[in-house]
């Protein structure tokens, strides 16, 4: 598989700019507004990158280092878009003692980004996850609701040919 370059550049639509500036001015004088106004932010653009975060402390008057402070501090919220699909793999446990962490590097080099990101054609993006309830087949990966186990290194590449549309 051809290495994808990670660089997804931001764009902004001015429906999403309108919408985002809404979403502020919905919430500027509450206290605590930063948490919603993140949470209906990541809605509006499926992420939260540096360009969406800066008009969000602007628009709350908040340091830029506090709104990214709490963006990167919760699960809840993604520094980079997801991709069509978006690969899980299981690092618990079960699935890394028996090679989940070699699946995840293979992924990495495949796909030619690493964990928490997306290609830039948008069609993959890639995460570790803790546990998908799945152990007696570890090590596990899951494509959107795909679940793959008893995965080698070498089956990575057959898994992404099935989603080359």
């Amino acid at each position: 598989m051809a290495k994808i370059k990670p660089s997804v550049a931001f764009v902004d639509t001015p429906e999403q700019a309108a919408k985002l500036q809404e979403i502020i001015a919905a919430h500027k004088d509450q206290k605590g507004a930063l948490m919603p106004v993140l949470q209906q932010a990541q809605d509006v653009y499926g992420y939260l990158p540096i360009e969406v975060q800066t008009v969000i402390a602007e628009g709350l008057n908040l340091p830029l280092e506090e709104v990214y402070g709490v963006v990167t501090f919760y699960a809840q919220f993604s520094l980079f878009p997801k991709g069509k699909y978006k690969i899980s793999v299981c690092l618990g446990t079960a699935c890394y003692v028996k090679g989940s962490g070699d699946l995840y590097e293979r992924l990495q080099r495949e796909l030619g980004i690493a964990g928490g990101e997306c290609t830039a054609d948008g069609k993959f993006s890639l995460e570790a996850c803790r546990c998908v309830g799945a152990c007696g087949l570890a090590p596990v990966l899951m494509v959107n609701e795909d679940v793959y186990g008893k995965l080698v290194p070498d089956d990575i590449p057959g898994v992404l040919a099935k989603y080359a549309d």
